[in-house]
């Protein structure tokens, strides 16, 4: 009894679309003969259609029925659905606070992403191991492929049985019902392939908002904006070194020193986490001084995730060679991620490059410390490190190659290299630090280049951005005096120029002797700090 109402819709659809698809002569003749039970076979075209729209039906009933998916994107729970659409493109639902649309695809299907709830669970795990933040993207990224994957599967299932269930009641043919579901799948398929062709990207820069989302732009600007408006920031903050440092070179009583066109120029920067207007300040400072080499002593990083390599990439175009030791923040995968630059000499483990006319050797940070899976060592992993550069340092000096400068993050394992080279470089602290050691090596920690990271606006003071500039004699390779360039800090317009001896330099050297006055022009040699 229940199939009967079922049935006779059924007949009455096929009636009907049997009557579209029959041509007018027939419908004659089986008015002028009731007995009989055939026509003239419909136009060919028409029957495309008349499939068509079976197939076009049956896969949109069948998307509706069954064509979503529920699985989890990190920590949140989500709903993936396939719907037809005549623009495309993918709407994420956030309820109640409302919707956004991307542009991110052109093809008769729409992605809907509904976002439930974040899962507490998985939220407190997040919360308890900030560590596992560095593989969050990882994560997302399996997890929406995996869901992807089974929504696509099941899209498939549903457009295939909805329009072959449809094509069977229409047409009551079995082999015409599967022909309707072979096209459908053919019509998803080129769908996906159109989709894919079109990808965009881009399109979460220019989202479109519905509900109370509508004045997210109007209260925090949009991606493309806070962009642009931070690119100025960095900019300026880039001109500031600049005139600051040119102020400097033509205004101030520098000490006796004055670097000759064949003096070696490193700068020295450490600390950057992830700040990118550390690399228009590097840039300006390159240029300026006319730089030979960039020495980092690590902590680029914040999390050392592969997701922040990408903030790696303007090293590339910085003007000079960057020699890069890792730091306790900089992970495996970011010195993996840096080894593959052709002007980045990554140092590790005592090893040693020559660069720039000097003899380099470091290693990197003991400790990996977001990861906090894994035990910390500690200041005694720290010299353990040390003492293992410093044994690389004196095999190097024996084999009749001493090396120049040393670089590690750690001071505590910088101060292990003590006696077995002139001059070794660190961070960490951000914080200067310039010693005399005992043995005769000198120690200097930079500060943070950039400023702490864009975490020190969580301080109630900006950190102050911090990097120097080291000349050094080319035949002796001997440290002859360092500028220290100190900046406001994040959001800030101070800048400050110093020029310092080492004591052994200030005994040699006349203090009553004036500093030359730099010329206003540039000259074929080198200027002194004309950042």
């Amino acid at each position: 009894m229940v199939r009967v109402p079922f049935r006779a819709a059924a007949d009455r659809v096929r009636h009907r679309l049997t009557r579209f698809t029959r041509p007018k002569s027939a419908a004659r003749t089986t008015a002028r003969t009731p007995g009989a039970l055939t026509g003239s076979a419909p136009k060919p075209y028409v029957r495309a259609l008349s499939m068509l729209a079976v197939v076009v039906i049956g896969a949109w009933l069948g998307l509706l029925a069954v064509g979503s998916i529920r699985t989890p994107v990190g920590p949140m729970d989500t709903n993936m659905t396939l719907r037809p659409s005549l623009t495309g493109g993918s709407k994420i639902n956030v309820s109640p606070l409302g919707a956004l649309e991307l542009d991110s695809h052109i093809a008769p299907l729409r992605l809907d992403v509904d976002v439930d709830r974040l899962d507490p669970v998985r939220s407190q795990a997040l919360v308890d191991q900030p560590e596992r933040f560095s593989g969050l993207q990882d994560e997302v990224t399996r997890d929406v492929a995996a869901g992807t994957r089974e929504l696509a599967v099941r899209s498939c299932v549903a457009v295939i049985s909805g329009a072959t269930a449809l094509g069977l009641v229409v047409y009551r043919r079995p082999r015409r019902a599967l022909a309707a579901g072979g096209l459908a799948l053919t019509l998803l398929a080129a769908s996906g392939v159109s989709a894919y062709a079109t990808w965009n990207p881009k399109s979460v820069l220019e989202p479109k908002f519905s509900g109370l989302l509508s004045s997210a732009p109007s209260l925090v600007g949009d991606a493309r904006s806070i962009v642009t408006e931070f690119d100025i920031y960095q900019q300026e903050l880039a001109r500031l070194v600049t005139n600051v440092t040119r102020l400097y070179d033509a205004t101030s009583t520098l000490p006796v020193y004055q670097p000759d066109p064949g003096t070696i120029r490193a700068l020295h920067v450490s600390d950057i986490h992830l700040n990118p207007a550390a690399w228009h300040i590097i840039a300006s400072l390159v240029e300026q001084y006319e730089i030979d080499v960039i020495i980092d002593s690590g902590d680029t990083m914040d999390h050392g995730s592969a997701a922040e390599n990408g903030f790696l990439d303007p090293i590339r175009d910085l003007g000079a060679p960057y020699v890069w030791v890792r730091g306790n923040h900089d992970s495996m995968v970011t010195q993996a991620y840096l080894e593959k630059f052709r002007n980045v000499r990554v140092l590790d483990d005592g090893r040693t490059v020559n660069v720039a006319g000097l003899r380099i050797a470091g290693t990197g940070d003991a400790q990996f410390t977001p990861d906090r899976s894994k035990p910390v060592g500690g200041k005694a992993a720290a010299e353990l490190e040390g003492m293992r550069l410093a044994t690389s340092l004196r095999d190097q000096e024996q084999a009749g190659t001493p090396v120049d400068i040393a670089v590690a993050h750690d001071p505590n394992t910088a101060r292990q290299t003590d006696g077995t080279v002139p001059l070794v470089l660190a961070g960490h602290l951000h914080n200067r630090i310039n010693e005399q050691l005992k043995g005769g090596t000198r120690l200097k920690v930079e500060g943070s280049t950039g400023g702490g990271g864009l975490r020190a606006v969580q301080n109630d003071k900006p950190e102050k951005v911090r990097a120097s500039v080291l000349y050094l004699d080319r035949s002796t390779r001997r440290l002859q005096a360092w500028d220290e360039i100190t900046l406001g800090g994040l959001g800030l317009t101070t800048a400050e120029v110093s020029r310092h001896l080492p004591e052994e330099n200030l005994k040699k050297d006349a203090p009553s002797s004036p500093a030359p006055t730099p010329s206003p022009t540039r000259s074929p040699a080198r200027p002194t700090p004309s950042p």
